[in-house]
């Protein structure tokens, strides 16, 4: 759940990371994007991927349901990963890689599920894209990826109530989201070779979509 724009040198800072772990997600759309995302998940999962984990929240909602699956959690902030590190200390099958998403994926091995959280949002769309493509061929066939994301609004004003929405000024809107309307981003998954293609729950700029490996 952190920035890999322009260098993303936020997320590096220890003080910043902490407010952003500390914060209670406490609303009602952010529980039921979470439910959404148990909802959507294989029924059986072995071994999971977060991409951009952040603080590994993704992975734990998954290990709520799937106890005994093996984590793989990548993200390029240090104070980030030592978070992740805190919350699974102790924890079998967790492994935590340091890696800048504007880069290719590294050889991390299969997965019945990948899941991300509004990190992917950060990259340009011509990233975005490639990145949905290395995600697609290291799923098992069957396999499914769901990604929890920080989506465009059809039109200015929309946009404009969103932020109304969630409590936030225009000028403290970050400046490295490039955001992207679902529509467009599923496009992509079916493009990509993605089945089963949907945007599974939306709430004004917040969406959980995803597809299947055939």
């Amino acid at each position: 759940m952190s920035s890999h724009a322009s260098g993303g040198r936020e997320w590096h800072d220890e003080a910043r990371v902490a407010r952003y772990v500390g914060m209670t997600i406490d609303r009602w759309w952010w529980a039921a994007s979470e439910h959404a995302l148990i909802e959507n998940m294989p029924a059986r999962v072995t071994r999971v991927l977060d991409v951009g984990t952040g603080d590994g929240r993704l992975i734990q909602l998954v290990r709520s349901v799937h106890p005994p699956a093996a984590a793989v959690g990548v993200d390029f902030s240090p104070p980030m990963l030592a978070a992740a590190a805190r919350r699974f200390e102790g924890a079998p099958a967790t492994e935590l890689v340091v890696h800048d998403l504007t880069r290719p994926l590294p050889d991390l091995g299969s997965f019945d599920l990948i899941v991300s959280g509004l990190a992917i949002h950060h990259l340009d769309d011509e990233r975005k894209r490639t990145l949905y493509g290395e995600v697609h061929d290291r799923l098992e066939p069957g396999g499914r990826f769901l990604n929890l994301e920080h989506v465009a609004s059809a039109t200015p004003r929309l946009h404009a109530a969103f932020l109304a929405a969630i409590g936030e000024a225009p000028e403290d809107e970050d400046p490295s989201d490039r955001l992207v309307s679902v529509c467009r981003q599923t496009e992509w998954l079916c493009e990509l070779g993605f089945d089963d293609v949907d945007c599974h729950w939306k709430w004004r700029e917040l969406a959980l979509f995803g597809g299947r490996r055939r």
